[in-house]
């Protein structure tokens, strides 16, 4: 029979008498005293509550209270284990597939437990004599389709079965121009096989087009922004993921001319078999809720923001000639281009159920970064960087001076990008009661945790719910003359011309580069310079011009392929 006079406090005194027992001693006559007792509450839940209206400053990197810039620091959690890094997987190389041996767009054909240091097929280079078909003793079947006679035909070489997005349909699989037919199946026969340890198990991960659309659904979708190229990538993805999304607008039964500025969606396919063994999040509207999105967002910033901020920059490039001459300098010329602020678009990644259920925000920019549209700084036959005897500030013109300006909207973009993941409301954590296979407990928590799912079949599964992520892709260059390629490059060849900014697409890649190398200051942005397998393919790009990239040919199918490794395994 229990002692009624017993405390739990004695018993700890008594069972650890010889390990100090003079401290539990003292400790348990200070928590037996009714005011000592009440002080210690109040502490703890004035402590409880400072932490509560500091946490969003915390992790702000502006705020003075950042635990950057607190004169102690705290271990952040321990980081996963990289299984694919972007480096790694750029490191890689083009091997020639013929269409017909992979069944389909991401099929991997190489040896999954090859080693980082194992050398892959060779590659066919362009004019090689060797017949590349029986060169990897493959015989074509006998409904091998050789030549492409008519647009539909691009769906066999491709491997797609179709492509949800309706604009532009066949421009973007590059099959609008009858006088370009027989390139194919020429682009469509080549993988890009990473290198590193992304080559090994588990390495990279193998593409799952079910499993990419489940995640869309209960861990969160993609916002894409960028310009015409990301709709590229948007437009490849609609093909990677059908039949099971619906995309929308549906441009072939509009009545009047389209705006680029429109939103661009991929909803959930009701009718997709997937539907019914989704766990859908709270407030999931499958009509309603976009799984991935396309924002045409050329600069980053709206023309009115980077009037501003050059302004207040770079004064000296508005000082007047002289008392009588005011200055007449514009930043921008004629050329059209597609913008807003990053508020606008931040308010779309950010918002809740049911409009909105992103987790992940791609970007890309550096396209329109020209000194034809900032007309402002093209001097031609002036010096790039001025001088001044009484040490002034003077304008620097061209691609240092525009690169330069580049550097410093970027800088205020990524700050304010990290502090709009910091101050983000948490996503739903639980998932609909009305969901048609999962019975589960409910889950309250914070993002990042791990919440195990009991499903109807009395089975349990871990289902890791992941904060906000801001990737910035490098920006890509084209490839001039690139209609008379018919074959990947082994090495980046040097431009003769330098068409556009071309040549300087690197240094405005390096600017995100280094700002995000801070990962300290920056957790929840990161940098992918994974250009690398674009580079060296100047035979995958439209029919219209030498820039933008074809679907179907692995480039843009590539991306979309680690950014969902990326965000489902590296961070």
């Amino acid at each position: 029979m229990a002692n009624p006079g017993y405390r739990p406090l004695d018993r700890l005194a008594v069972h650890n008498s010889n390990k100090g027992g003079v401290v539990y001693s003292t400790l348990r006559t200070a928590l037996t005293r009714t005011r000592s007792r009440k002080a210690l509450v109040v502490a703890c839940v004035f402590v409880i509550s400072c932490l509560l209206f500091l946490a969003p400053s915390l992790r702000d990197p502006e705020s003075e209270w950042s635990l950057q810039k607190l004169p102690f620091r705290f271990n952040r959690p321990m980081q996963k284990q990289s299984q694919c890094t972007p480096d790694e997987y750029s490191a890689g190389e083009w091997i020639y597939r013929p269409y017909y041996t992979r069944p389909g767009p991401l099929t991997k054909t190489y040896n999954l437990t090859s080693s980082s240091t194992d050398s892959p097929p060779p590659v066919v280079a362009e004019g090689d004599p060797e017949d590349p078909i029986s060169g990897y003793g493959t015989k074509p079947p006998t409904a091998y389709l050789q030549n492409m006679t008519k647009s539909e035909d691009v769906l066999t070489f491709t491997r797609f079965e179709a492509c949800a997005s309706s604009r532009e349909y066949w421009w973007h699989l590059a099959a609008d121009r009858p006088e370009q037919f027989d390139r194919f199946p020429g682009p469509t026969e080549w993988e890009w096989v990473p290198g590193g340890r992304c080559r090994g198990n588990p390495g990279l991960r193998d593409w799952d087009r079910e499993e990419v659309v489940r995640e869309l659904v209960e861990g969160g979708g993609w916002l894409l922004v960028g310009d015409s190229v990301t709709e590229n990538h948007f437009f490849s993805l609609s093909c990677l993921l059908y039949p099971h999304v619906i995309g929308y607008p549906d441009y072939t039964k509009l009545t009047t001319m389209y705006d680029r500025a429109w939103p661009q969606h991929l909803y959930l396919n009701p009718t997709s078999p997937l539907a019914e063994s989704l766990a859908f999040p709270n407030g999931f509207n499958i009509s309603s809720t976009p799984l991935v999105t396309f924002r045409r967002v050329d600069l980053l910033w709206s023309k009115d923001d980077l009037v501003k901020m050059h302004k207040e920059m770079h004064p000296e490039f508005y000082e007047p000639a002289s008392h009588d001459t005011p200055s007449t300098f514009q930043l921008f010329g004629e050329e059209a281009v597609w913008t807003i602020s990053p508020q606008e678009y931040f308010d779309i990644f950010t918002k809740p159920l049911p409009e909105g259920n992103y987790r992940t925000m791609v970007v890309s920019t550096a396209g329109h970064w020209t000194t034809n549209l900032f007309h402002g700084y093209k001097r031609e036959g002036e010096p790039e960087v001025g001088s001044d005897p009484q040490g002034k500030a003077k304008p620097v013109w061209n691609y240092d001076g525009l690169v330069q300006f580049y550097q410093d909207v970027m800088g205020r973009w990524v700050v304010e990008a990290q502090k709009m993941i910091s101050h983000s409301a948490p996503l739903p954590t639980s998932y609909s009661s009305t969901s048609l296979h999962p019975d589960h407990d409910d889950m309250s928590g914070r993002l990042g945790r791990i919440w195990p799912i009991k499903w109807k079949n009395g089975d349990k599964k871990e289902r890791k719910l992941r904060n906000r992520k801001v990737l910035v892709r490098a920006y890509l260059p084209g490839h001039e003359d690139c209609h008379k390629k018919r074959s990947p490059w082994r090495t980046i060849l040097p431009f003769d011309w330098n068409w556009w900014n071309w040549a300087e697409i690197w240094r405005f890649n390096k600017v995100f580069m280094d700002l995000l190398a801070d990962r300290a200051r920056y957790p929840d942005v990161h940098y992918l310079g994974i250009d690398r397998p674009a580079r060296l393919r100047p035979d995958a790009h439209s029919t219209g011009d030498c820039l933008h990239i074809m679907s179907g040919a692995g480039v843009l199918e590539g991306w979309s392929h680690y950014i969902w490794h990326f965000v489902t395994r590296e961070v």
